[in-house]
């Protein structure tokens, strides 16, 4: 099974509809499997008295609230519908993250396959039991939760009918220092909820994705953006349009690098096998009647001759015929 990548478009539009659909057609160019948006009704995410992350007020300034922010970069639900139209007419799969009930509706009306719970929700017990009733998919990113935390949101979800459920880990920090990634955290999930695992990744650059990929993730998910010098909270710790296209050729690869595990002669390698291995060989002239030794014995290339590993069983024995310096010893 391939890992499944998801293009987290977010709010990168910037609240434009046409800016959306130029990034699902982006993100279709790429090669991933999915684009996600974020629905929400704003005013019943964010109370009027809400600050604004640290990193939203480096990147948008602090003049404005949380809500007055998050008003100017979404679109409404009918703009998703008009999306989700243009997602299936160019081929790629639509997805989008709901953030409160009203847009759980909204996503099951347009019959997402899944759905992906941000991390923000974790612990929003009526919006977990909501989803789980719809008997979909769950894709569940844990970050700034404790094994506790997220112990108590698979019981909610499975109580509700959650059969299928893969956890992502993740930092919500834009953008994530290296040293707090802690990829190998993704494995801790996996042991202790015997779930599937990926990675949300909020890091600069691919490199996380990718050895995420190495060490068994079954979904990538990364911002993306049209340009890293637009307006808004996300986009300087997004993929520009080419490195979210380096990204899935470089999981792509890893994927095909890691192979089935089983130890084997390759078929690339094999014919390789004579001209790197070497065989015993006569080391100087040696006249039939000889008894070979040690002496006039030597281990050179190629390795279609008798084998090194049957030096002792060469030595003792009496030359059949004469043989030429460097020449395959026959026995």
């Amino acid at each position: 099974m391939s890992v499944l990548i998801i293009a987290e478009a977010g709010v990168n539009h910037n609240g434009s509809l046409e800016l959306a659909k130029k990034m699902a057609l982006v993100a279709k160019q790429a090669g991933v499997d999915i684009v996600k948006y974020q629905t929400c009704v704003p005013e019943l995410v964010v109370s009027r008295f809400a600050e604004k992350a640290e990193y939203q007020k480096e990147q948008t300034g602090s003049g404005e609230s949380q809500l007055d922010m998050i008003r100017k970069i979404h679109f409404n639900f009918d703009g998703h519908r008009e999306l989700k139209k243009y997602c299936e007419e160019i081929g790629i799969m639509y997805l989008s993250t709901a953030f409160d009930l009203p847009s759980i509706d909204l996503l099951e009306e347009l019959h997402i396959p899944l759905h992906k719970i941000p991390s923000g929700e974790i612990t929003n017990l009526p919006y977990l039991e909501k989803i789980a009733r719809t008997k979909k998919p769950i894709i569940l990113s844990t970050g700034m939760s404790t094994l506790t935390e997220i112990e108590d949101a698979i019981a909610v979800l499975k109580q509700n009918g959650c059969t299928d459920l893969t956890l992502l880990h993740c930092n919500t920090e834009y953008p994530t220092p290296f040293a707090d990634a802690n990829l190998r955290a993704m494995l801790d999930l996996q042991t202790h909820f015997g779930c599937k695992v990926g990675y949300s990744d909020h890091t600069v650059g691919i490199t996380c994705d990718v050895a995420a990929v190495a060490l068994g993730a079954q979904v990538i998910e990364k911002h993306f953006t049209l340009d890293k010098n637009m307006e808004g909270p996300d986009h300087k710790a997004s993929l520009n349009p080419q490195e979210l296209t380096d990204m899935v050729n470089a999981i792509r690869q890893t994927e095909l690098a890691l192979g089935d595990g089983v130890k084997t002669v390759t078929h690339s390698e094999s014919k390789n096998k004579a001209i790197a291995r070497k065989s015993v060989l006569a080391a100087c002239p040696i006249a039939k009647g000889t008894v070979f030794t040690a002496d006039n014995l030597i281990v050179k290339r190629p390795g279609d001759g008798i084998s090194p590993m049957k030096w002792y069983e060469v030595i003792g024995k009496t030359a059949k015929r004469d043989f030429a310096e460097d020449e395959k010893i026959e026995l």
